[in-house]
């Protein structure tokens, strides 16, 4: 296991209060800070959609520049390049208590996973939404408390999902075809914090943000910690990898719940490592486009 001498940039000046959801896509960064509902890119931190509601992540739409597949409020919406939002399903709308939607991710085959979550993180409140190419959305799991990720591995067989609130990490396998997932497998339970975003590099490994320990942590795919990234910010919380080379791991943090935020919490940070990452999948529509406007 390697610890990395911490070799890391700041990324601008932006100090976020919950900054996750980051992708590399269309060669920059973007990324979310949830709960004031904004969608950014680095580092010049510019707004590109501004949400009344909490954005969780977002996914690019495969031949539509400039639109988005969004986790966000009570579920799943269409964002087009003026900021405006079509819904495709809202089904948090009427929970027993109030919910919201967390992080989320497109597979390889172009479908959109994203998790919900009550905001006080009430036990088993969550569940996980699968999008298909055809618009329509699917609860496939429940039972999640903090639902964060999903990762998934190139060929799409593979998802990671975290449980932030329990600590663990499962490995589902995923049917390509259809979506559906198998029995999961625990893949990391760490021994301190509680694991956050996700992302899978190149040679499977998986690197997870690891939330009140200020590490990202890189474990092989038979579970083996290989490397650790220290970084001076108490919460990491979403991660990507890209860069021109793809070498570049990108780090969300966040300042919520912190009593006395240090000067790099909510900082977003970045480390060259030495396996590269992919771009951000896209989601693939496959139905009818939504008509623009509100």
């Amino acid at each position: 296991m390697t610890a990395a001498g911490t070799a890391y940039e700041v990324v601008g000046e932006e100090r976020l209060e919950l900054g996750e959801g980051i992708r590399w896509t269309d060669g920059r960064v973007v990324l979310t800070d949830i709960l004031t509902g904004r969608l950014l890119t680095a580092p010049a931190f510019r707004t590109v959609a501004q949400l009344s509601v909490p954005l969780g992540a977002v996914a690019p739409v495969e031949g539509r520049p400039g639109h988005w597949i969004a986790a966000a409020g009570t579920g799943i919406c269409r964002i087009d390049p003026a900021g405006r939002v079509r819904w495709l399903a809202r089904p948090e709308d009427g929970a027993f208590e109030p919910m919201r939607m967390n992080d989320g991710v497109a597979d390889p085959y172009g479908r959109f996973w994203a998790g919900s979550m009550a905001y006080a993180a009430t036990e088993d409140a969550g569940s996980l939404y699968r999008v298909d190419r055809d618009g329509s959305v699917t609860r496939v799991l429940r039972g999640i408390t903090v639902p964060n990720g999903p990762a998934f591995t190139a060929d799409g067989r593979t998802m990671y999902l975290a449980d932030s609130a329990r600590g663990v990490v499962r490995r589902y396998p995923v049917d390509v075809a259809g979506g559906e997932l198998g029995a999961p497998e625990t893949f990391v339970t760490p021994d301190s914090g509680s694991p956050d975003g996700m992302t899978v590099d190149a040679e499977g490994a998986l690197w997870t943000a690891v939330w009140g320990t200020g590490q990202v942590r890189r474990h092989l795919p038979d579970g083996t910690l290989d490397r650790v990234v220290e970084l001076p910010a108490a919460q990491p919380a979403g991660l990507c990898l890209g860069g021109p080379d793809g070498r570049t791991l990108h780090v969300t943090s966040a300042t919520i719940g912190l009593d006395a935020p240090g000067p790099l919490d909510g900082a977003v940070f970045a480390v060259r490592v030495d396996v590269p990452g992919t771009p951000a999948a896209p989601y693939r529509p496959t139905g009818p486009e939504p008509e623009d406007g509100p």
